[in-house]
């Protein structure tokens, strides 16, 4: 890990290194703000990079793994469940 830094008005830059469409198109990340207990950055990027929360990013690769596609034999095991389920509560 790089640690580095930065007062606010301070920038850093991440070096695309022009491969493909996103030739030259770099991403500055600026620091906005900062006190005792948080930073607040400005981050300039190419459209084509998404630039998440790593929460969100985790939140959505569980639900990836949640829907997963489930097999024919997990399936009709759910199935069976749902029907014993329903046979004991009419």
């Amino acid at each position: 890990m790089l640690v580095i830094r930065r007062r606010p008005g301070e920038a850093l830059v991440l070096l695309n290194p022009g491969i493909g469409q996103n030739q030259g198109e770099d991403i500055e990340i600026e620091i906005l703000d900062a006190s005792f207990s948080q930073v607040k950055l400005g981050i300039r990027a190419p459209k084509s990079v998404a630039v998440l929360r790593k929460e969100i990013r985790l939140v959505g690769d569980q639900n990836r793994v949640a829907s997963r596609t489930m097999s024919t034999a997990e399936l009709d095991q759910v199935l069976a469940t749902i029907e014993k389920r329903r046979s004991h509560n009419p």
